[in-house]
C-alpha cells in the first residue's frame, strides 16, 4: 500500500472537519473546502487527525487512489490555515495587465483585450506596473488551473520571452535567424 497514504493528517485547532457520506468538508479561517472521495476508501476523523485507509484492496485502482486522496485532504486541510499562492508575470512591450473585480484584464498583444474571469474564492492583485499578477486561494487544485488558463492565453514565446509566465520560471530561448549562421547560404547564388 501507498507510504504517503498511511501518514494521519494532522487537523490545526482553528480547522475543524466534517465527513458524511463520501463528501469531506473543512472549515477554517482561510475559507471553506468541499471534496467527494472515492467509495473505495474510508476516511475517518481519529484522535484529532484525519486517516485514509482502502476498504476494498482488490481493486487494481485502490493503491493510486489511497496516497492522492490523502495529499488531496492535506493540500485542503492547510489551505484553509495558509492560502496557497501563484504568482503570474508578463513581458512584452504594451503586454499589461488590470483589475477590474473579479475580471483580470489583458493586453497580450491582440488586436483586442482579454476578459479573464477569475473563480471567486481565487484572490487577486496587479502589481503598480501592471506587469505582476499574485494570486492567492485555499484551493490548490483550483488556484493551479486558473494560473494555467491565464498563462495559455499567451504563453511565453521561445525568441524573445514574451507572453505570460509563472513567476521564476524559466523560458528556453531559440536563436533567431541572424544568429542562425551568416554564412549557410552565402554561397546559393553564384554561378556554376
Amino acid at each position: 500500500m501507498s507510504r504517503i497514504g498511511k501518514k494521519p493528517i494532522p487537523v490545526p485547532k482553528n480547522v475543524t472537519v466534517t465527513i458524511k457520506d463520501d463528501v469531506i468538508e473543512i472549515k477554517g479561517p482561510a475559507g471553506h473546502l468541499t471534496r467527494k472521495f472515492r467509495p473505495e476508501l474510508s476516511v475517518e476523523l481519529k484522535d484529532g487527525n484525519v486517516v485514509v485507509s482502502p476498504k476494498d484492496t482488490t481493486s487494481p485502482m485502490t493503491p493510486a487512489l489511497f496516497g492522492l486522496t490523502r495529499t488531496l485532504i492535506a493540500n485542503m486541510v492547510q489551505g484553509v490555515v495558509t492560502p496557497w499562492k501563484k504568482d503570474l508575470e508578463i513581458q512584452g512591450v504594451g503586454y499589461r495587465a488590470t483589475k477590474n473585480g473579479q475580471v483580470l484584464n489583458l493586453a497580450l498583444g491582440f488586436s483586442h483585450p482579454v476578459d479573464f474571469k477569475v473563480p471567486e474564492t481565487v484572490q487577486f492583485t496587479v502589481d503598480a506596473k501592471q506587469t505582476f499578477v499574485s494570486m492567492s486561494s485555499p484551493d490548490k487544485e483550483l488556484l493551479g488551473i486558473t494560473a494555467a488558463r491565464i498563462r495559455s492565453i499567451r504563453p511565453p514565446e521561445p525568441y524573445k520571452g514574451k507572453g505570460v509566465r509563472y513567476a521564476g520560471e524559466h523560458i528556453l530561448r531559440k536563436a533567431g535567424k541572424a544568429a542562425g549562421g551568416a554564412g549557410a547560404g552565402a554561397g546559393a547564388g553564384g554561378k556554376k
